[in-house]
């Protein structure tokens, strides 16, 4: 007998007692859940898969294996939310359990609960400097929470790790942009273009940056570029629209608001700028609904809340027009135009005194603004 030929004859005498043993002792219910709700998410059954595990739980309630596979069931039918409370189970059973933690944390960031995901995703690029996915989500919580130059520093590591993955760069140029460090966006485009050099994103990144910047033609420039390279996408169309409608140009505005609305309905910015155009016509029964579509897409966008509160004045809804006004103003105080229509508001409510502050604050907000502007010019011809 050779040595393959033993060995194939004692692997069998193995298998075959392996599987008497096998029959004679009968698997336990547990074992037999978790293995049908392992069968069922692999057969793409969540519901079936989620019955296996909640039966599992009944006869494992401190198993955080059993917890996590419970959620993910809920997870893969996106009952995210119902997902949370399992993974919570679990992180307090085995606080420093990585899967766990990152399970949960992905959970939380899934339902936008930034402030929850971002310890999480922290602790875990903490302990694992190489780890590309926590530092990259650790940087979109922070970015969803508006804290834009601790976003960079998260997507600029996570960036540095996959130094060719396009959509951290594209995130990374979005966070800087925000943060108001044009340098920045430049280094990110830069590295964008060497390997996309035909990438719309980017023009159209490199656009919002300049415009920011007061460097309006070399804005138009680059929108133009990202029209060239790619008519369809997302934001061209508004970018050049905001860039026309700043000169004045209101019927090339419209025009490109237009045209984004009709590749990107739902699309906040021309939403927003289409009815800024339409109250600018004196139509405020259409820009009304613009300025809540704009809001159903981002309940926090400032200067959509703005434009209702003056559509419902043009519509003699001064009442109406209060609500949308303060919110704009809870988000930003220094919202000079917010102040103005506000007051005008008021005073239509009779409410003389409060209507005077409030146009007294637009004055004062508009008069630091011009000087700051003032001083800026003053500074680009030195």
């Amino acid at each position: 007998m050779t040595l393959r030929q033993g060995a194939w004859r004692l692997l069998s005498w193995l298998l075959a007692g392996a599987a008497l043993l096998t029959a004679q002792q009968p698997v336990s219910p547990l074992a037999r859940d978790l293995v049908s709700g392992s069968q069922a998410l692999a057969a793409n059954q969540p519901a079936a898969a989620e019955a296996a595990f909640r039966a599992a739980l009944q006869l494992a309630p401190h198993s955080i294996e059993v917890l996590n596979d419970l959620a993910i069931a809920l997870v893969h039918q996106d009952k995210v939310a119902a997902a949370l409370p399992y993974y919570r189970r679990a992180l307090r059973l085995r606080p420093a359990d990585p899967t766990t933690r990152r399970n949960l944390a992905i959970a939380e960031f899934r339902l936008q609960h930034y402030a929850a995901a971002l310890p999480l995703f922290a602790g875990l690029a903490r302990s694992s400097p190489n780890d590309v996915q926590a530092w990259n989500l650790a940087g979109l919580c922070l970015f969803g929470l508006d804290r834009y130059p601790e976003a960079a520093r998260h997507l600029q590591h996570a960036s540095a790790l996959q130094p060719r993955d396009l959509p951290t760069l594209y995130m990374l140029g979005q966070a800087e942009l925000r943060a108001g460090n044009t340098a920045g966006v430049v280094r990110v485009f830069e590295r964008i273009m060497a390997l996309a050099p035909n990438s719309a994103e980017a023009h159209v990144m490199m656009g919002n940056a300049f415009d920011k910047a007061f460097q309006e033609d070399k804005a138009l420039a680059e929108y133009r570029a990202a029209l060239a390279a790619d008519p369809n996408f997302p934001g061209v169309h508004s970018g050049l629209g905001l860039l026309y409608w700043k000169h004045d140009q209101v019927a090339q505005a419209e025009t490109e608001f237009r045209a984004e609305l009709q590749r990107n309905p739902d699309d906040p910015i021309a939403n927003e700028a289409l009815g800024e155009v339409l109250l600018r016509q004196n139509q405020p029964a259409e820009a009304a609904p613009l300025f809540q579509k704009a809001l159903a897409a981002n309940p926090k966008y400032k200067e959509a809340l703005v434009g209702l509160g003056q559509a419902e004045l043009g519509l003699q809804h001064p009442d109406l027009a209060v609500g949308p006004l303060r919110a704009a103003l809870r988000l930003d105080p220094q919202l000079a135009k917010a102040h103005y229509q506000l007051g005008n508001a008021l005073a239509r409510l009779g409410q003389k005194a409060a209507a005077n502050r409030e146009h007294a604050r637009s004055a004062e907000i508009q008069a630091r603004q011009r000087a700051e502007y003032t001083r800026h010019l003053q500074g680009e011809k030195k």
